[in-house]
């Protein structure tokens, strides 16, 4: 017991439990602050899809050319588009966006191993975060639609974390489309055959995503959503 404590002690580095309250106290003045900006900035951008995928992609890659022609396109149909601001398939879409001349949104994070920004967002819509949940947040209310192209786990946390608010009506729904059946056909397989078969998820749930490989159907899929629904944020 008493080396446990000297554990917490240590952890602590001596400090009262009531100081290390109030550190977090002001930690949530921070956390606001950037809900702040990021609702302030993004509320004006006007409709906007987002497009993920991994930040080591290179441009010689097939996937960061189908990510800059998916951009490319959907900026023919009025969207503006957001990524995450770094280079790989984000650089991509950036690309696409101002190549087509639409609004090129980038929501950078502050890591310790992170690139800096590319140069294809827009002066004016480049935000950084240091909370990834609050990054995440701004994808989910002002995207009204996700392609997610092959990425590693932050792609995956981005794809499920949205497949998870729709599916618990959290937010209202929004086309989701996987880019690359031979990169995700086996991950949708494994859902299929284990999550499906073992009862933890109902078969409509897999009417949430879409897995393509072409840019026009990526570009369909959305265009024919918003035939039927209205432009607004998810929540």
């Amino acid at each position: 017991m008493k080396k446990r404590e000297d554990k917490i002690k240590k952890a602590f580095e001596a400090k009262s439990w009531n100081e290390i309250k109030t550190t977090d106290s002001w930690q949530v003045f921070k956390m606001t602050g950037e809900i702040v900006r990021g609702f302030e900035t993004l509320g004006r951008i006007g409709p906007c899809v987002s497009i993920f995928g991994s930040a080591r992609t290179q441009p010689d890659d097939p996937y960061y050319l189908l990510a800059e022609e998916i951009a490319a396109q959907l900026t023919q149909q009025g969207y503006g588009i957001i990524t995450g601001g770094g280079p790989g398939i984000m650089e991509a879409g950036n690309k696409g966006a101002h190549k087509g001349k639409g609004k090129s949104v980038g929501l950078g994070i502050d890591l310790p191993f992170e690139q800096s920004s590319n140069p294809y967002i827009d002066t004016d819509k480049y935000i950084e975060f240091d909370y990834f949940f609050v990054r995440k947040l701004m994808f989910v209310k002002y995207s009204q639609g996700f392609v997610v192209l092959p990425g590693g786990f932050g792609t995956l946390d981005e794809l499920f974390e949205a497949l998870t608010l729709i599916q618990t009506h959290k937010i209202g729904n929004f086309p989701i489309v996987m880019i690359g059946t031979d990169y995700w056909s086996g991950l949708v397989d494994w859902i299929k055959d284990r999550i499906l078969a073992a009862g933890n998820i109902n078969k409509s749930d897999l009417e949430i995503f879409h897995l393509v490989d072409e840019p026009e159907e990526a570009v369909k899929i959305i265009d024919n959503f918003y035939s039927k629904y209205l432009l607004k944020p998810n929540f």
